[in-house]
């Protein structure tokens, strides 16, 4: 096993993008693990529809990485059969849109290998997801249904917002035994550079991170929702407004010890992510903060979410998604209560 968080400041870096932290820690596992393969639609010969596994194929050759026909059932369901058997299978699904076809082998199969089996088998299978909307992408392309895999035990589901916490987090995915949603916001793919360590590192899954820390409000975010959080939060710092940002990063299992003391910290919060409204994972937030802290409350908690339509195409996407002025406007309204 890794370090555990490791610092940048301390080893050996590269300055990487949230992709590049991907094929890197692709290509760290395939080294540390010859049971790790990877496989899915484009991911050999093209590098990936989005360059995440450039160069695998040469350096570990077709019995590990594999292309596969455009059958997302067929890729799920064989992955799980590997896994089963002793490997551990990373397909790659091109678009959260494309998921569905696969959903049957996700939530009867492999979320439930290891309670059918009463324990005899795992299924130590990390299934990588490019989602989210802000690509201007065609239909398919651009949802963000992260709450359909919360809702199904047996699956965690974790969510990147940085290069660091991308290799790390994928480290703690192909390691787990247990089926892993590796769900990356592809509208941050290529955005920002962070200092990466080059040796093998990990991040636990069910740790929230805190961004920032403040006094008045607690702001709960992932993914690519994390970039115009921070800056509503820093315009917000401007007229004297101190916000405590976490970044969930696990949305199953939740870090409930980091969200329910951010709340108490500031007896209000607000949930801000890109899927819709209703049924989404603000609403458990919501409840957990209310069941563990209802007696801190001072105000409703906020919502900045997308919006209860199928995603719009590229024409309306700035409008769907939330904004920074949106954030920033959610957070006062939550404020003046």
């Amino acid at each position: 096993m890794g370090a555990t968080n490791q610092d940048p400041a301390a080893v050996e870096t590269q300055t990487l993008t949230l992709v590049q932290a991907v094929r890197e820690g692709l290509d760290t596992e395939m080294k540390r693990d010859e049971r790790v393969v990877v496989l899915g639609e484009d991911v050999g010969d093209n590098d990936g529809v989005f360059r995440a596994t450039e160069g695998l194929l040469d350096e570990f050759g077709p019995d590990r990485v594999m292309d596969t026909p455009l059958a997302e059932s067929a890729i799920i369901g064989t992955s799980i059969g590997m896994a089963v058997r002793g490997l551990r299978p990373v397909p790659e699904l091109q678009f959260m849109g494309f998921v569905y076809p696969a959903f049957d082998q996700l939530v009867n199969h492999a979320a439930r290998f290891r309670t059918r089996s009463r324990g005899r088998f795992t299924c130590p299978l990390t299934v990588r997801v490019p989602y989210g909307g802000g690509i201007r992408a065609p239909e398919h392309h651009s949802e963000s249904t992260e709450a359909f895999f919360a809702h199904q035990p047996g699956l965690k589901v974790v969510v990147p917002s940085t290069p660091y916490d991308a290799k790390g987090l994928l480290a703690s995915a192909i390691e787990d035994p247990d089926p892993v949603m590796f769900l990356e916001p592809k509208l941050i793919y290529r955005s920002f550079k962070h200092e990466v360590p080059d040796e093998r590192y990990t991040i636990p899954i069910g740790e929230a991170k805190v961004l920032r820390e403040g006094t008045d409000v607690a702001v709960f975010t992932w993914g690519a929702m994390t970039r115009p959080t921070m800056e509503a939060v820093e315009k917000l710092a401007k007229d004297g407004i101190d916000c405590h940002v976490v970044d969930v990063r696990s949305i199953y299992p939740l870090d409930e010890e980091t969200i329910v003391e951010a709340f108490k910290r500031t007896g209000r919060g607000v949930v801000v992510h890109e899927a819709p409204e209703t049924a989404g994972m603000a609403a458990e937030l919501t409840s957990t903060i209310q069941r563990e802290a209802m007696l801190y409350q001072e105000a409703p908690i906020g919502r900045v979410t997308g919006y209860d339509t199928p995603f719009p195409l590229y024409a309306l996407e700035d409008y769907y998604l939330p904004s920074a002025a949106r954030i920033e406007h959610g957070i006062r309204e939550t404020l003046e209560f």
